[in-house]
């Protein structure tokens, strides 16, 4: 499992995912990706384009620091999951806990969208 960070618009993160976010996987992102991820009100489109594989400890890898950023008053959205990714997101019921975006411009626009009160 590979992790890269771009900063683009407005101050929001890009997070680039490549490779099986299984045990091995979680392994060695979950530090990194908690610690940029969980910042004060970070906002983090995670681009999962080039995952293959996600087993449930991936789904902790991704949720838990999400939670977190929004506990901050940011927020994190899911990018381009392959079809598998997506059944996998989807029969955990995440789709309902992190907004999942077919093209970037959408995702940034939803991160840069004043929150709903």
């Amino acid at each position: 499992m590979e992790l890269g960070f771009e900063q683009i618009d407005g101050g929001i993160t890009l997070a680039k995912l490549s490779g099986r976010l299984d045990l091995a996987g979680a392994r060695v992102i979950d530090l990194p990706f908690t610690a940029r991820v969980a910042t004060q009100g970070a906002r983090v489109v995670v681009d999962l384009s080039e995952v293959s594989f996600l087993a449930s400890l991936g789904i902790r890898s991704l949720l838990v620091p999400a939670k977190a950023a929004r506990a901050r008053g940011g927020d994190v959205v899911l990018l381009n999951p392959q079809p598998r990714v997506m059944e996998v997101l989807t029969l955990a019921g995440l789709t309902g806990v992190l907004k999942v975006y077919t093209d970037l411009a959408d995702a940034v626009a939803a991160l840069s969208a004043p929150a709903a009160g």
